[in-house]
């Protein structure tokens, strides 16, 4: 199965839907160039008024054919159907607006606020669609092939494409709109992590705590009013070189609070370690099956 939940629809339709906005109303009519097929259809709708949403769509079959070579079918239909879906929003969308977009691009401050806005809708549509199990193409396939081939990472793999890409816009378009754009890939860049690391998924706190003589009573108060469990682990101090004990507590981000209210209720003196956790996989947080269907 392609999908395993409808949220994945969800994600996969609306994520390459704000990525389209985002081509189409802010960054094409403000002259700013995306990384990857984006950019590519940028330049050739700059250069020969081609229709950004079909150069797109030429691009990515390119690349779709390359992913399946080296990933397999499978991969390749994932990224054919994001990167269609992509193209066709943005075809749509630029038809109808005349890639004019909305704002007064004789202002340079709008330019602005379109490499900023832009960049937020268009790195919140690419994380919601590689949280749907999809990827929106591009240089994603070629970074993807170029670091099984190469010793270079994939980071550098795409950095190093869509830098040549935005370069190549900056040609066309100017200096100017090509410092925008690199604005604009931050932005990107960023929201991109945000949604994959902090959107829906399972954030929570593990919690290292140190109390010499309430451990028992902090452990139960945690069972009984968290409804959480949590593991007892042994250690020396390196200062008195005596044994001690300490407890493992991971607890999703609402019941933080209420868990350092039992510790400083039970042991004000107690020392408390607080560390993020990205994802926890298991009995009473994100099931195993699920997230390793997501996954594969």
């Amino acid at each position: 199965m392609l999908f395993t939940s409808v949220f994945d629809y969800f994600y996969l339709i609306t994520g390459a839907l704000l990525s389209a906005v985002a081509a189409s109303v802010f960054y094409t009519p403000a002259r700013l160039t995306g990384g990857g097929a984006t950019g590519i259809g940028a330049i050739f709708y700059y250069v020969f008024g081609l229709d950004q949403g079909i150069v797109m769509m030429g691009v990515n079959l390119l690349l779709f054919l390359l992913g399946v070579k080296f990933f397999g079918i499978k991969y390749g239909i994932r990224a054919l159907i994001g990167s269609t879906l992509l193209s066709l929003f943005v075809s749509v969308i630029g038809s109808r607006t005349g890639y004019n977009g909305v704002l007064d691009y004789s202002s340079q401050v709008n330019v602005i606020l379109s490499a900023i806005y832009g960049g937020v809708l268009m790195g919140a549509g690419i994380g919601l669609v590689l949280k749907s199990g999809c990827n929106t193409g591009g240089t994603d396939i070629i970074a993807q092939v170029g670091c099984s081939l190469t010793p270079f990472s994939f980071g550098s793999i795409q950095f190093f494409f869509n830098a040549i890409i935005v370069i190549t816009g900056g040609l066309v378009t100017g200096l100017q709109p090509m410092l925008f754009s690199i604005i604009a890939m931050f932005c990107s860049s960023q929201m991109v992590n945000f949604v994959i690391t902090g959107f829906n998924t399972n954030l929570a706190k593990a919690c290292f705590i140190f109390s010499d003589y309430h451990l028992p009573e902090i452990s139960e108060r945690v069972i009984k009013e968290l409804h959480r469990s949590g593991t007892v682990l042994h250690g020396t101090g390196i200062y008195t070189a005596k044994n001690r004990n300490f407890m493992l507590v991971v607890v999703p981000n609402q019941q933080l609070q209420a868990l350092t209210k039992i510790i400083n209720a039970e042991d004000p003196l107690a020392f408390v370690i607080v560390t993020p956790a990205y994802e926890v996989i298991g009995k009473g947080f994100l099931q195993l099956k699920k997230v390793a269907d997501q996954k594969s």
